[in-house]
């Protein structure tokens, strides 16, 4: 059995990707490594729907639904939201600062021995539980 990295994008480094931030090229990669089965990238359902609404906000319902069908084709396995991620999350959030959102990304980090990639400063209240890289 090969052993590669698992990997979760956060809300912050998919809309890096979707705007072209400068930590774009690393998300980029990524995707080509998990084409190439190198690794593999996880994205919690109730943050794509994060990522909608803030797309909506920034630019229109065309642009979120644009966004949507982009992530759709990229190699990202969507987890769904089941008992447990809520159950789990819903601890996370009760003992952490952050948002519920980024609770499931904990939840599902822990549950799936991956590492989260962001750059939203709300991640430092969990960083002795989880792994993360730090995006620019």
């Amino acid at each position: 059995m090969v052993d590669f990295p698992t990997f979760i994008l956060d809300s912050f480094a998919l809309l890096a990707y979707l705007t072209d931030e400068p930590s774009a090229a690393r998300i980029e990669k990524l995707f080509e490594d998990a084409k190439e089965e190198k690794c593999r990238l996880l994205l919690p359902l109730i943050n794509l729907g994060e990522i909608l609404y803030i797309t909506e906000r920034r630019g229109g319902i065309h642009r979120a639904q644009d966004a949507l069908v982009l992530l759709q084709q990229l190699p990202i396995e969507i987890l769904p939201a089941d008992e447990q991620s809520v159950f789990s999350a819903a601890h996370i959030k009760a003992n952490h600062v952050l948002s519920y959102a980024d609770a499931f990304i904990v939840a599902a980090s822990l549950r799936e021995h991956a590492i989260v990639l962001t750059s939203d400063p709300e991640f430092q209240s969990v960083k002795e539980l989880i792994t993360i890289e730090w995006l620019d």
